[in-house]
């Protein structure tokens, strides 16, 4: 039976050390409680069918079922189970889409001593959310270039045919995969160039990476 004050952690990483290495820290807490663990997303779904958890800490990359597919799950077959993403990854677009896709309450980097850790766990099972200050510094900045790109006011077309520049497709493939005309796909060559305020291929592309038009494959 849980007492009143402790709070029940389930914990899931592909790497086994990592695991060890929470477990030995944490435990010395005696207002945690390590229920489980799991070293996929796929074995602590099972372990939750019998297993109670308050708060449940979780990498984003791992192999087979992902952080965030995992935390999906957790969230539609247990919502009152907290989650708290721990990663090495702190990408605004990573964390943007666990918030948005798999509602988790807390994002921290691995990086992250154990008094915060011990912290963000605590606020969390009170009800509450914490994000790490870079993670926050991250998705401002993440902000920021979003507003910058709408600054920018990239068409939807436009959007199409960097994608195909970035895989060096000419003028003539580029059209004939869009159906449109050369001379079409050289006056929106032109203004992409003009509106991003780049001159060539490889500074277009690593703008549009920057400024997340493409997406990392």
């Amino acid at each position: 039976m849980k007492q009143s004050n402790t709070i029940r952690l389930g914990i899931t990483d592909d790497h086994q050390i990592v695991i060890d290495g929470l477990c030995a820290v944490l435990k010395t807490n005696p207002s945690l409680h390590i229920t489980c663990t799991a070293t996929s997303g796929t074995e602590m779904l099972q372990k939750l069918t019998h297993t109670d958890v308050d708060v449940l800490l979780t990498d984003v990359m791992m192999p087979g079922l992902s952080g965030q597919e995992f935390s999906m799950l957790v969230k539609q077959r247990y919502p009152h189970i907290r989650i708290i993403a721990l990663s090495m990854s702190g990408q605004g677009g990573v964390v943007e889409e666990m918030i948005e896709r798999a509602d988790i309450s807390g994002y921290l980097l691995k990086q992250v001593g154990i008094d915060e850790l011990t912290h963000a766990i605590e606020k969390v099972a009170g009800g509450g959310q914490y994000f790490q200050d870079s993670i926050l510094d991250e998705l401002s900045r993440q902000e920021q270039l979003r507003k910058k790109v709408q600054e920018v006011r990239l068409t939807p077309r436009e959007r199409q045919i960097i994608a195909l520049m970035e895989k060096d497709h000419s003028n003539k493939q580029i059209a004939e995969a869009l159906d449109i005309a050369v001379r079409t796909v050289e006056t929106h060559r032109k203004n992409i160039f003009q509106k991003t305020g780049t001159n060539n291929l490889l500074t277009l592309v690593k703008w549009a990476y920057e400024h997340q038009v493409l997406k990392p494959r």
